[in-house]
């Protein structure tokens, strides 16, 4: 019975019919026009490219004011950056940041190439806007992202570029091992002292005096730090570009021991990994190394440079720490009750013991640990530092560029800055087409582009300082850490008291068993203690 009750209830079910009243619309939607922006992006600074850079604006501002329903809000280009990351694109985060403000409805791309070459950045940034409510449309691919179909298109695409990206990179490092094999490789960058002119190294003469006085200073007996700090009084920038980058004793330490101020190249300290995006990695031995003698001119010469390397390591002996004052002191902490240690002698050992436990041992179970162990336990860190240190540290420092970029999205300074930058930008390439077209007088461009050039630089340097006044010393004292780590030894062999000063603030004890370092950028590592002596 209940069976046919329940059967029965099924096909009255089926059967039931629903009357729908369709209610019509009594008012028309507003013809509301859609907000569009566009991005550009150029490889590299060619000047085919640079041509490109400058047809692309003038594509994009024609195409959408040429639709009635359309609004432009704004052009966004990136010009002479690499697509492997999104973070160094800065008219890129500033596209995204007016999206997030509701700024913008639709943005065009030429190619997904040009919006990104890493699949996963490509599509984060894509389902974001979408979120958002924000359309990508990729005019090569023809792709909108707005529907789900596009956004499946997009991820296809996305791998492809990616695959070119590799492959690019990948011919990008084999042609560059080749040039240091032969010995004609150009790289990048050139230290302080020199700069590159037409594709050949050059002496800086105002750097290249400072460098001799440098190495004259410490053969003279000048400590490094004296020597930064005297650097710093004279006023003497670090970077032309920046006067907010000052001396620092590492930064003395680096120079000092670089071989290219003899005229000499070693070649590949460095390499990118493998991995996707590629990362900047020292090498320990895992690459071959290159050097090349008489690359570039000499600042100093190689028996000064040879008297410095041998007074670097004498100097290095002569600086350890005196019996009667400990590295450690003031520097060593409880974990538990947060009180600091205090060095006492028993029977010939040096110990490191908790006040509070000494006056009350129910207070703090935490009690004494050798100073032998904490010691072996800082060559340890030191070599976990150099093995792994880079990849944290950079992990670290790129977290805190990214939260300090984020937080200063918002700020209206920068956004109107990199509005300027990006107007200025745009004018300075229009000029160099205009040239090129023999449409303005040789005179009037150069006036006009060196107007520019010095404005473009005022509106980066007024923003470079924005962003280091508006962070903490955080990104400074970890860039400090990095350079500390590369200009020291691979391996420290005995306890070194200035190299443990540079880069650890604390050591806390947290147990019998275990020691926290505090790093001088706040991160903290854990090292296990041996043994410890109750």
């Amino acid at each position: 019975m209940a069976e046919k009750r329940m059967t029965d209830g099924s096909m009255a079910l089926q059967e039931k019919q629903y009357r729908v009243i369709t209610i019509e619309a009594t008012e028309k939607p507003k013809n509301v026009k859609l907000r569009v922006a566009a991005y550009a992006r150029v490889s590299s600074a060619s000047d085919d490219q640079l041509n490109s850079f400058a047809a692309q604006n003038q594509y994009y501002t024609s195409l959408i004011s040429s639709k009635e329903n359309w609004s432009m809000v704004d052009i966004y280009a990136d010009e002479g950056i690499t697509g492997t990351s999104a973070e160094k694109r800065e008219d890129f985060q500033r596209l995204l940041a007016d999206c997030r403000r509701g700024l913008i409805d639709r943005v065009l791309v030429k190619s997904i190439s040009r919006f990104a070459r890493n699949t996963k950045e490509c599509l984060e940034a894509i389902r974001e806007l979408k979120s958002l409510g924000v359309g990508v449309c990729f005019e090569k691919e023809n792709i909108d992202t707005a529907t789900m179909s596009g956004e499946m298109m997009t991820t296809l695409f996305a791998s492809f570029a990616q695959a070119e990206s590799e492959s690019i990179s990948g011919n990008m490092r084999w042609s560059y091992q080749k040039r240091m094999q032969s010995g004609t490789f150009l790289p990048s960058s050139v230290p302080y002292g020199y700069r590159i002119c037409n594709r050949q190294i050059v002496i800086d003469e105002e750097e290249a005096k400072v460098v001799r006085r440098i190495f004259r200073d410490y053969l003279a007996g000048i400590n490094m730090a004296e020597i930064a700090a005297s650097l710093n009084r004279m006023g003497i920038p670090k970077r032309k570009d920046n006067a907010e980058i000052i001396w620092h004793k590492t930064s003395i330490r680096y120079m000092l021991s670089n071989e290219r101020y003899v005229g000499d190249s070693l070649w590949q300290k460095t390499y990118m990994t493998d991995a996707f995006p590629p990362v900047m990695v020292r090498n320990r031995g895992e690459k071959e190394m290159y050097y090349a003698e008489a690359t570039h001119p000499a600042i100093i010469t190689k028996e000064e440079f040879d008297a410095v390397q041998m007074l670097l390591g004498q100097r290095a002996k002569r600086e350890a720490c005196p019996e009667n004052k400990s590295p450690f002191d003031q520097k060593v902490f409880c974990g538990q009750c947060g009180t600091s240690f205090r060095k006492k002698v028993s029977h010939g050992k040096v110990f490191w013991s908790c006040r509070k436990h000494n006056e009350d041992i129910l207070s703090c179970p935490v009690t004494q640990v050798l100073d032998a162990e904490i010691r072996r336990a800082f060559l340890r860190l030191h070599y976990n530092l150099k093995i792994h240190g880079e990849a944290i540290l950079t992990e670290m420092l790129n977290s805190l560029q990214a939260i300090r970029n984020r937080r200063m999205l918002w700020s209206l300074d920068v956004i109107e800055l990199n509005k300027q930058i990006s107007e200025l930008t745009s004018q300075n390439q229009m000029l160099a087409t205009l040239k090129q077209q023999g449409l303005i007088d040789p005179d009037i461009f150069i006036s006009q582009n060196n107007e520019l050039t010095e404005q473009l630089r005022t509106a980066k340097l007024k923003k470079e300082r924005l962003l280091v006044a508006d962070g903490d010393s955080t990104i400074a004292q970890t860039r400090e850490l990095m350079e500390i780590l590369d200009a020291g030894p691979d391996f420290l062999d005995d306890f070194d008291a200035e190299l443990f000063g540079e880069l650890v603030e604390k050591i806390i004890v947290d147990s019998s068993e275990q020691l926290r370092f505090r790093l001088k950028n706040g991160l903290e590592l854990i090292e296990a203690i041996a043994r410890t002596v109750r």
